[in-house]
């Protein structure tokens, strides 16, 4: 089992964004980081790459049950049911995420305050500082 933490953020709406994945074990022992950037979208396509980077990376390694936390609320209640995805911009990424979800063991989705997500926040604020090194 692991836990990873997820993040996305843009700055400007949509703007350069970027997410950031903190991937532990249970007792808080680190496996790994990931954090990239998507060029310009919105914060919502950020939290679900940083989604589908988390689960990738797990799907790739040993384990197949995790716990995903995440701050985004929509994103939560969107990947345990509880909300329709309406905007046709994540319907592809909530599709690709279930999929990816269906691949796997028992994985749960947890929503948390921002300040239990401050090291996935951190690394979504280095891929989008790389963005915008790129574009200058």
């Amino acid at each position: 089992m692991v836990v990873a933490y997820i993040d996305g953020g843009s700055r400007g709406n949509p703007g350069l964004a970027g997410y950031g994945v903190r991937i532990e074990r249970p007792d808080g022992t680190l496996c790994d980081e990931l954090y990239e950037s998507v060029g310009v979208a919105t914060n919502n396509v950020a939290e679900y790459r940083g989604l589908l980077a988390a689960l990738r990376y797990i799907l790739s390694h040993e384990d197949r049950d995790a716990i995903i936390r995440s701050d985004s609320q929509l994103l939560v209640r969107q990947m345990r049911g509880e909300y329709r995805v309406r905007h046709s911009g994540l319907r592809l990424l909530y599709k690709e995420a279930c999929k990816l979800v269906d691949q796997l063991g028992h994985i749960n989705f947890e929503h948390i305050p921002r300040e239990m997500n401050v090291n996935a926040d951190r690394l979504a604020n280095l891929a989008m500082d790389q963005a915008e090194t790129i574009t200058d």
